[in-house]
């Protein structure tokens, strides 16, 4: 039943997640007979189409759609995998959700599977010398770096990937590298560099990042004001204002990229969420909760911004910070 052509009269439209898979079950008259949501795994799936066996089953080309597709077509399922280039018409409707994406997959498989340009997935035993551990329903272990080699040959998709053990032998040896150097680094800082210290006062920032600072900016009085640092580093949006128009435009990127890299990253691990409470996070979390295209990345510029003007300030005057009351802190202070 691989060609679509089943003689059950249900169309089943399948919105396959990571996660979760929206489903929407139509009758030959195009009424909806029910919706669901279940894990995508083989049984959460299996459990769901199980009422309608032999029905004409349409999900769209993506990670999971090769497991997916072949574990139905084996249980006789009709099914269909649409070309993603077929389906814009979900893809650019203005009330998306995997809801109604899952019905809307149905309704056009259920006209005519033909006009969806179905694929044909590779073999499992293709896909599985490829190595693709999410084609073939393996879900491998979300944890820490340090632990990933360990989770993973623990993990059923580990010993059936080729290669996979010298894959991670690779990362073992680079995560004992990377700890040799984090420890060199920290030790050129503590005992080259004392003023890191008062710059890693900050959450967020280690000492490559207030090594990084340093070493770049090398002179603090070389700026006579914190707040143009920010701005001297390319954290600061283009202006090209004309009449009444002002458009909004990316930052200049002017200055050193190692540093104004640093100051981001640590900015996306201020507003992530492992981040502790701090002047500098509530600041961010009120930028990105403003909505609007790109507000978390404007955030995270903005606080890589304050950021670079915070560094200066500490090194400049050797104050103790306060994370969560340092502005007010400046604000008395000036």
């Amino acid at each position: 039943m691989a060609d679509g052509i089943t003689t059950s009269g249900i169309t089943i439209g399948l919105d396959l997640g990571d996660r979760q898979t929206a489903g929407c079950v139509l009758d030959a008259t195009g009424q909806v007979l029910t919706r669901w949501q279940v894990r995508t795994t083989r049984s959460g799936l299996q459990a769901a189409v199980a009422p309608w066996p032999g029905a004409r089953v349409i999900l769209e080309v993506g990670p999971q759609s090769p497991w997916v597709s072949r574990g139905l077509t084996a249980a006789g399922y009709a099914v269909v995998v649409a070309n993603a280039r077929r389906v814009r018409l979900i893809a650019e409707s203005d009330a998306k959700s995997d809801r109604l994406d899952a019905e809307g997959l149905a309704r056009l498989g259920r006209v005519d599977p033909v006009l969806l340009a179905p694929i044909q997935h590779r073999r499992e035993q293709t896909q599985r010398a490829l190595g693709v551990a999410k084609a073939l329903g393996h879900r491998l272990p979300a944890c820490a770096a340090e632990a990933f080699p360990t989770r993973v040959r623990a993990h059923a998709a580990g010993p059936a990937l080729p290669g996979i053990e010298e894959l991670l032998a690779v990362l073992e040896q680079l995560t004992v590298s990377i700890r040799a150097s984090a420890r060199t680094l920290a030790t050129l800082a503590r005992t080259r560099y004392p003023v890191t210290e008062l710059l890693q006062q900050v959450p967020g920032v280690g000492p490559l990042t207030a090594l990084t600072d340093v070493l770049t900016l090398e002179d603090p009085t070389r700026f006579p004001r914190s707040r143009t640092v920010g701005a001297s580093l390319g954290l600061r949006p283009r202006r090209r204002e004309s009449g009444a128009q002002r458009p909004e435009l990316s930052i200049t990127k002017a200055g050193d990229a190692l540093l104004r890299r640093s100051l981001v990253t640590a900015a996306q691990y201020i507003l992530g969420p492992f981040g502790p409470d701090t002047d500098l996070r509530r600041r961010g979390l009120l930028l990105a909760g403003r909505g609007g295209k790109g507000a978390k990345k404007r955030a995270v510029v903005a606080v890589a911004r304050k950021l670079a003007v915070l560094l200066h300030r500490l090194w400049l005057t050797g104050e103790v910070y306060d994370p969560v009351g340092y502005q007010t802190q400046v604000a008395r202070a000036a």
